[in-house]
């Protein structure tokens, strides 16, 4: 896996600034910490140290320290920017009121009064993420249990409100950086898709599709997906566009292929639950019509038994349901001996690392693996700890400052 040592640019990612400073999105006492601080007008430095429990493969860490870097700081007249905040979540919900009646022109002076209050409010903020020091590792280094994997120095009322925001991140993006890793190393060389735009809220598609094709898969489902890699997503058909073809694949897929006769065409062959036959029909048609199938799709689902094993009489032999080996094998074997050996298999539905490597233990013939919801499962949840004050070790019982040679200072 290749390391960035070169860190995304703070505009990458699209923080609401305004909320975060405000502490919109953070849990209560973490704001009352920080106002207590200021009040007392708090003057001893700490190192906050942050870590998690799992061996992992790391990632979200150029997005923590742009959330760092934009909102560590304070307010210069609090009273009065806590009343602009309150107006400019207010014109929010008024523009988002104006848009869905298509009235543009009120949306027009509403969007202008909102900046307006943006511009307003940077005004209000004094900025103080220069005296705040950040080491970190890097997005994509392996990390051990309880390795302190950032670091945040100076006066904790800067950036005490931040601590939701940047451990959220750092517990989505490495959880998928690390599934997918997990699958990347199962799968032996054989392409990855992140297929998983449908498990989860649309907003955590750009982080995640720079997680995933981080830690090396090679296709993602969503454009949002690749926005940070500057890649668009793939795909073919789904069940829906053959249903409208009156459940007719190989028509639906021809029309895939002369619409988009650059891209490598999957045929989508569980429609009718006999992928075989389906699979045959359709790379038929397409050696009849002179076009270039590249590959067929199973994504039989787990509560089916395919056709093929009834009429091959295979049922006792292993699990008969959805995708397994043995339904690849006659899939497989359906195509070579109909001159389509070229054809490719992929197969989704269903799979983690444990299936894919017990597919590569026993050969099964797929060439390529569409994975979803597994790489959205687990938990990699990070801490952050207050360890040192004033140079002096001050933590919770359990918890001591632990130095890692491997943090690299942020400018």
């Amino acid at each position: 896996m290749e390391k960035h040592k070169k860190r995304l640019p703070l505009e990458t990612f699209d923080i609401p600034v305004q909320k975060i400073r405000r502490a919109y999105y953070t849990a209560v006492y973490f704001w009352r910490e920080k106002q207590i601080l200021e009040d007392l007008n708090y003057a001893k430095q700490v190192v906050m140290q942050v870590f998690q429990k799992n061996n992992a493969v790391l990632c979200g860490t150029d997005e923590a320290i742009a959330i760092l870097k934009r909102c560590s700081g304070t307010y210069k007249d609090k009273d009065k920017a806590y009343k602009l905040f309150d107006q400019y979540v207010r014109q929010e919900r008024t523009i988002r009121r104006l848009d869905t009646k298509q009235d543009y022109k009120r949306l027009k002076r509403a969007l202008k009064e909102w900046i307006n209050l943006e511009i307003e409010l940077d005004s209000l903020w004094e900025d103080r993420s220069s005296e705040v020091t950040i080491t970190s590792l890097y997005d994509g280094d392996r990390i051990k249990p309880w390795e302190t994997v950032m670091t945040i120095e100076r006066l904790p009322q800067h950036f005490a409100h931040l601590e939701p925001a940047y451990l959220g991140i750092l517990a989505r993006r490495t959880l998928v950086a690390t599934n997918v890793a997990n699958v990347v190393e199962a799968v032996q060389g054989k392409p990855v898709l992140f297929f998983a735009d449908r498990f989860d809220h649309y907003a955590n598609q750009t982080g995640d599709g720079y997680a995933a094709t981080m830690s090396g898969a090679s296709g993602v489902a969503t454009d949002a997906m690749g926005e940070w890699w500057g890649k668009e997503g793939s795909g073919t058909i789904p069940h829906a566009l053959i249903a409208c073809f009156g459940g007719d694949t190989a028509e639906a897929t021809v029309a895939f292929a002369r619409m988009y006769p650059g891209v490598p065409c999957i045929s989508l062959v569980d429609f009718h639950n006999d992928s075989v036959a389906t699979a045959v029909e359709v790379a038929d048609r397409f050696k009849a019509e002179g076009l270039k199938l590249w590959g067929v799709r199973l994504d039989t689902s787990g509560t089916m038994v395919d056709q093929s094993l009834i009429r091959n009489n295979q049922m006792g032999a292993e699990r008969p349901t959805g995708v397994n080996a043995i339904l690849v094998n006659n899939v497989r074997k359906g195509l070579d001996n109909h001159g389509h050996d070229g054809v490719k298999i992929v197969v989704s539905g269903g799979f983690n690392a444990e299936k894919i490597e017990l597919f590569e233990k026993h050969k099964v013939p797929v060439d390529a693996y569409g994975i979803g919801s597994s790489l959205l499962k687990g938990n990699y949840d990070f801490t952050a700890d207050i360890v040192m004050v004033d140079g002096k070790p001050c933590a919770k019982v359990g918890r001591v400052y632990r130095p890692n040679s491997r943090l690299i200072k942020v400018e």
